[in-house]
C-alpha cells in the first residue's frame, strides 16, 4: 500500500471557477497518487481520485462501502423517487435484477432498433438533406439532442413526443419539462452548500418552485400513460389478445409493479438515456471535423460494411467485432468527452483507498472520468492527442479495464444501458456520415465542454452540411 499523503486542494478560486475539470486535472496530475483532498468551509470533506485502483477499490472491491449516499439521492429524489439511478441497497439490487433481465429480452433489442430506423429515415436524414439543399447552417447538438428524446421515449414509454418532427413550432411540453428539470437539479449539485437550495425548496421559491412545477408535468404524463397502458392491456385481454408491448413501460406493467414504482423507473431510463448518446455523438462529430483522416477511415469501414449487406445485422448485434474502426473512435472520443464527467459516493464508514488515503465515514468519494481520460500515467504522453492507435489493437474494447475507462461506471453498478448506447451511437454515425458531409462554421472554435447532469458543448455545434456524391460515400 502506497505511504504517500495525497494533495490537499484549495478551494476553487475565481479565475478558476471558469476551468474547474482542467484545474482539478491538473492537480491530480502533479499529485504523487493521482488523488486529493478538498476541504471547503461548510461543505463535507471531498475525496477526487483519477486512480484506477482507487476507481475499482471504490466500485467494486468494496462497493458496499460507497453508496451513492443520502446527499446524492436528496439532490435527485423529487424527480427519480426509488428509481434504480437513486437508490442502494436491497431496492437497487431488486430492480437492477429486473431491469437486467429486460435489457437482455430479444424484443426490446428490436424495438430500439426498429425505432432508431424509422426516427432516421423519417426526421433526421431529411432535417439534414434540407438544410443541405438549403446551404442552412444546423445545431447537431440540438438535433440529436431532439433524436435522442424521440428514441428513448418511444423505447421507454411506447409513444412518440415527436421532438425531431418539423411539423412542430416547439419543444413538446413532456422535453421542456425534462430540460427544465435536469438543468436546476445541475444546480442543486453545483450549489456548494446544500441548505440554499433545501430552504428554498421548504419556501416554495424561485428555482425551486419551478422545478416542482416541472416535476409535475412529468409524473402525471408518466401516471397517465401507465393508466391508458393498464386499460388497453384489459381491453386486449377481454377480446383475446395477451395485452403485451414491447416498451419498458408496457414490460414493467406486466411484472405487476406498482404505478408510483413504474414511474419512477422509467424517469430514470429517460433521464439516463435522453442526453447521454447526444453528447457522446456531438464531441464525435466535431472531433472528426478536426481530423478527417479518422473520418475517412471510418467512412470507408461503414461503407465496406454496407456494401457487404452487414449494416442491419451489424447494429442489431449490437455492433461488437464489427465496425472496430467506429467502435474505436466512439470509444476514444468518450475518453476526452464523457457524457459523465464525475460521479460521487458517499463513504458509509472509515476507510483507506489503495494508493494510502484515508477515508472518513460521511465523506463524498469522486472518481473523475474527465480527467482520467487526460492522465499521462494511465494513457501515456500522448493522453491529450485523439488517437484511435489505443483501441484498434485490442480484440475487444472489453480489453481496456473499466477501472481507467470508467465512462460506462465498472463493478456492479455497470451501465446496464451500454450495449443499446453503442447500437444507437453507431447507427447514427453511420447514417449521417455515409450521406453528409459537416464542416463547423467557426472552423477554428474549440467549444467549451459543460459538465451539467450530463455534459454539453457550450453553444452547440453549428455546422454546414454538404450531400456527399456516391462516389465519397463508398457507392451506397
Amino acid at each position: 500500500m502506497a505511504t504517500c499523503r495525497p494533495r490537499t486542494a484549495p478551494s476553487p478560486l475565481p479565475w478558476n471557477r471558469w476551468r474547474l475539470l482542467d484545474w482539478y486535472t491538473e492537480l491530480l496530475a502533479a499529485s504523487p497518487t493521482q488523488t486529493i483532498v478538498v476541504d471547503r468551509l461548510g461543505a463535507r470533506r471531498t475525496v477526487v481520485t483519477a486512480n484506477p485502483a482507487n476507481v475499482e477499490h471504490i466500485l467494486k472491491s468494496n462497493f458496499g462501502n460507497y453508496p451513492k449516499g443520502k446527499p446524492f439521492t436528496d439532490i435527485l429524489g423529487d424527480l427519480l423517487g426509488t428509481g434504480i439511478f437513486n437508490v442502494d441497497g436491497e431496492l437497487w439490487y431488486a430492480q437492477r435484477k429486473l431491469v437486467s433481465h429486460e435489457f437482455s429480452a430479444r424484443a426490446l433489442r428490436e424495438l430500439e432498433f426498429a425505432v432508431l430506423e424509422d426516427e432516421a429515415r423519417e426526421r433526421l436524414v431529411p432535417a439534414l438533406g434540407l438544410a443541405a439543399a438549403r446551404g442552412d447552417a444546423v445545431d447537431m447538438q440540438d438535433l440529436l439532442r431532439r433524436f435522442s428524446f424521440d428514441v428513448i421515449c418511444r423505447v421507454s414509454l411506447g409513444v412518440d413526443p415527436g421532438c425531431l418532427d418539423p411539423a412542430l413550432p416547439a419543444a413538446p411540453r413532456l422535453a421542456a419539462a425534462f430540460d427544465a428539470a435536469a438543468g436546476i437539479i445541475a444546480r442543486r449539485g453545483a450549489a456548494p452548500v446544500a441548505a440554499v437550495w433545501k430552504a428554498k425548496r421548504a419556501l416554495d421559491v424561485g428555482s425551486e418552485r419551478r422545478l416542482r412545477e416541472e416535476i409535475a408535468v412529468i409524473h402525471e404524463a408518466v401516471m397517465d400513460l401507465i393508466h391508458i397502458r393498464k386499460k388497453e392491456r384489459a381491453l386486449l385481454s377481454v377480446n383475446g389478445g395477451d395485452g403485451r408491448g414491447s416498451d419498458l413501460l408496457s414490460r414493467m406493467i406486466e411484472c405487476g409493479y406498482p404505478d408510483e414504482a413504474i414511474r419512477d423507473m422509467v424517469i430514470s431510463f429517460i433521464m439516463a438515456g435522453r442526453d447521454t448518446t447526444s453528447s457522446a455523438l456531438t464531441w464525435f462529430f466535431w472531433l472528426l471535423t478536426r481530423h478527417r483522416d479518422v473520418e475517412r477511415e471510418v467512412l470507408r469501414e461503414i461503407s465496406s460494411a454496407a456494401g457487404q449487406g452487414q449494416h442491419h445485422q451489424s447494429h442489431a448485434a449490437g455492433g461488437q467485432g464489427k465496425m472496430r474502426v467506429l467502435h474505436a473512435a466512439l470509444c476514444e472520443t468518450m475518453r476526452l468527452y464523457p457524457p459523465v464527467a464525475w460521479d460521487s459516493k458517499h463513504a458509509a464508514a472509515g476507510d483507506v483507498l489503495p494508493d494510502g488515503t484515508r477515508v472518513e465515514r460521511g465523506d463524498r468519494v469522486t472518481y473523475f472520468q474527465y480527467g482520467m481520460g487526460r492522465m499521462e500515467s494511465i494513457w501515456g504522453a500522448d493522453a491529450a492527442e485523439f488517437s484511435l492507435r489505443r483501441w484498434l489493437p485490442l480484440q475487444a474494447p472489453a480489453e481496456v479495464s473499466p477501472f481507467k475507462y470508467p465512462v460506462f461506471q465498472a463493478g456492479p453498478r455497470t451501465c446496464l444501458g451500454r450495449e443499446m448506447a453503442f447500437v444507437q451511437m453507431k447507427f447514427v454515425a453511420s447514417t449521417v456520415l455515409r450521406r453528409f458531409e459537416l464542416a463547423p462554421v467557426e472552423e477554428g472554435r474549440v467549444p467549451v465542454f459543460l459538465p451539467l447532469m450530463t455534459a454539453h458543448m457550450a453553444g452547440g455545434l453549428n455546422v454546414t452540411v454538404r450531400s456527399r456524391s456516391p462516389a465519397a460515400a463508398g457507392g451506397n
